[in-house]
């Protein structure tokens, strides 16, 4: 997943330098949820109530 974001990012950095605001915005956003998915899954296990085998 955090493979995934940091491409997103990547997408969002080079299209928001060659002017295509329209495309960085949607790569932004897309990183911004997994980033809160990340997150929150990584909350859970912390907190005990998910567990990974």
């Amino acid at each position: 997943m955090i493979k995934l974001i940091l491409i997103l990012l990547a997408v969002a950095a080079i299209a928001a330098l060659l002017g295509f605001g329209s495309i960085s915005g949607a790569a932004l956003t897309g990183a911004k949820v997994l980033i809160a998915i990340a997150l929150i899954v990584f909350l859970l296990v912390v907190l005990g109530v998910i567990a990974i085998v």
